[in-house]
């Protein structure tokens, strides 16, 4: 279980890594969007993204077959 969630993170760091390393302009425009956005519309995207995240790892676990 460790082992997995140290993966996990590392997965994370990555790709938040690349986004930094590639395209730095984006995380610019992504924050200034979050600026704007209504505190409402911030929590929706964050329950979305929770959605989506705990249902790819529910799928994951279900093709692994654990």
């Amino acid at each position: 279980m460790m082992t997995e969630a140290l993966y996990a993170l590392g997965l994370v760091l990555i790709v938040e890594g690349l986004v930094y390393v590639l395209a730095p302009h984006i995380i610019e425009d992504m924050l200034r969007m979050l600026r704007d956005m209504p505190p409402e519309g911030r929590r929706l995207a964050g329950l979305i993204a929770l959605t989506v995240g705990v249902a790819l790892v529910w799928y994951a676990r279900m093709v692994a077959g654990g």
